[in-house]
């Protein structure tokens, strides 16, 4: 990912991170460990759901991250493509549903009376 906008994630940067805020940074560890265990779904599937949510969140570091785990965890390209038409068409139904706002924001400015000149 060389892009000046998102820098190479290093061991460095990591390390750094762990400095600066070393308790915070462990406990962050420790819950991404635990959320991504088997449970009532299992890490596969939790992996193929990071990887939509990451397209939705749009971070590049997260798509590369998940994308390989959910690979080691056993997702299949195919899967893995189906899931990020998920999150796509995800993301354009929250636009589509939210044009509600923008319809009922029409109306009421509609139903104003016209502001008077005078």
């Amino acid at each position: 990912m060389p892009d000046a906008m998102y820098p190479q994630a290093t061991r460095e940067i990591a390390q750094q991170r762990r400095d600066l805020a070393p308790e915070v940074q462990a406990a962050f560890d420790a819950f991404s460990r635990k959320v991504f265990e088997d449970g009532a779904l299992p890490a596969k599937m939790k992996q193929i759901v990071a990887v939509a949510v990451a397209h939705v969140t749009q971070c590049p570091y997260c798509i590369k991250g998940h994308t390989k785990a959910a690979l080691r965890a056993g997702a299949t390209p195919q899967e893995l493509t189906e899931a990020v038409w998920v999150a796509a068409e995800m993301r354009a139904g929250g636009a589509y549903a939210h044009s509600t706002l923008m319809l009922a924001t029409m109306a009421e400015e509609q139903a104003k009376p016209p502001a008077s000149s005078g």
